[in-house]
């Protein structure tokens, strides 16, 4: 049994695209996973992604650009404030405005870049670059 399913499917982007794959499919087709997969998609960090639709959970089929050079889960799922999101880019991220943390939001999934702007926290769920 899978205890973070958004954890093996970012493992399996970042495992695939250091063995130069261009194409995977991973399991299952959760909603949150799609709309992380979507804000890595809006940032070009992945070309695609679809769902594979199948009789128990279903299957995304993910596109990889060339471009990420690291991407991981952030545990535990910290929560933050607009104004702390400087301190958790420095931790996660290699350089200032290289790359992104995917937060989830009450406005929903989006950057680090996007909730700055609207001036709004949340929970830290992965980083990108």
């Amino acid at each position: 049994m899978k205890n973070d399913t958004l954890n093996d499917v970012i493992n399996s982007i970042k495992n695939a695209s250091r063995l130069g794959k261009r194409e995977i499919i991973a399991e299952p087709a959760a909603k949150l996973i799609g709309k992380v997969l979507k804000v890595m998609q809006d940032y070009n960090y992945i070309k695609s992604f679809e769902v594979i639709d199948e009789s128990r959970g279903g299957k995304f089929r993910i596109v990889l650009n060339t471009t990420i050079n690291n991407c991981g889960v952030i545990k535990p799922r910290f929560p933050v404030k607009n104004e702390n999101l400087e301190k958790y880019e420095a931790r996660y991220l290699p350089a200032e405005d290289f790359g992104i943390l995917i937060l989830t939001t009450t406005k929903g999934v989006m950057s680090n870049i996007e909730a700055r702007k609207l001036g709004i926290g949340g929970k830290l769920l992965a980083y990108v670059y």
